[in-house]
């Protein structure tokens, strides 16, 4: 499948986001993938197409601004704690409109952008069908800073830049502003624990059992304060479920989200 570019406003200014469409043909349901900081469309590699295909389900996967052949960061942008914030209240439903879709999707998350998906469901509780929310973040850990300042030595002193530029048109633009802000004094006490209180669809929170950036009280957090949420706790998987545990992820997924469908299709 080949990338296209949606034409958005973002923070009072044009902006092109790179997008992708999978299974266009089907008329089954939508969901949309939410990439890691330092993701991308082409970062996510196959595991969308093969979700959507073991669902039954359309895609559309994108890279946020800064991100992938999107439109980059300008370099004296320097981005506030709020920053997952305006992507789930203002630039995901800005590039939806941009598509028209206008019909209740799925989201799947990761990373920042499974706290991105879990900000946007609670924002708009009747556009989003359910969740999938895989190694998000609810609170600022030590543990993820710790990682996210070892991630910065690594950038500047290995070929890091080199590989991600196989990924982002500007490499500079996705990694200072995810690692600069997350290294930010202020950014300590960024928290959404109190936001996801208003999820009311389904969801599914997946996190490895050795999982660098963050613990388990991540996805318990969120346990403890949307009823509904259903955990999954992978052994031998670190950050990245998708691509350390991908069968198991999609067996999870297809398992979680089957009865919904079949409680929607069979109602009177």
């Amino acid at each position: 499948m080949t990338a296209e570019f949606a034409q958005v406003q973002w923070r009072g200014l044009p902006a092109r986001i790179e997008v992708q469409r999978l299974n266009p043909q089907l008329h089954g349901p939508l969901m949309i993938f939410l990439h890691e900081g330092l993701g991308s469309i082409s970062m996510w590699r196959d595991f969308p197409q093969r979700l959507c295909d073991a669902l039954g389900f359309r895609g559309l996967v994108y890279s946020r601004p800064g991100y992938g052949q999107s439109t980059p960061r300008p370099r004296s942008e320097r981005w506030g704690p709020d920053f997952m914030h305006q992507q789930a209240r203002e630039l995901l439903p800005a590039l939806l409109e941009a598509l028209k879709i206008d019909v209740p999707y799925w989201l799947l998350g990761h990373s920042d952008g499974g706290s991105i998906a879990l900000l946007h469901a609670a924002a708009f509780p009747r556009r989003v069908a359910g969740l999938v929310a895989l190694a998000p973040h609810i609170l600022v850990e030590d543990i993820s800073v710790t990682s996210i300042a070892k991630t910065r030595e690594v950038y500047l002193n290995t070929d890091l830049r080199e590989k991600l530029a196989r990924h982002h048109a500007d490499p500079d633009s996705a990694f200072w502003g995810w690692n600069d802000i997350w290294l930010a004094p202020a950014f300590r006490h960024w928290s959404i624990e109190n936001e996801i209180r208003d999820i009311t669809c389904p969801l599914l929170a997946v996190q490895g059992l050795d999982d660098e950036y963050g613990t388990l009280e991540q996805i318990r957090g969120i346990a403890r304060r949307v009823p509904q949420a259903h955990l999954l706790e992978l052994p031998g998987c670190g950050h990245s479920p998708h691509r350390d545990q991908p069968d198991a992820l999609i067996q999870a997924v297809s398992t979680f989200i089957r009865p919904t469908r079949e409680h929607k299709e069979t109602r009177p």
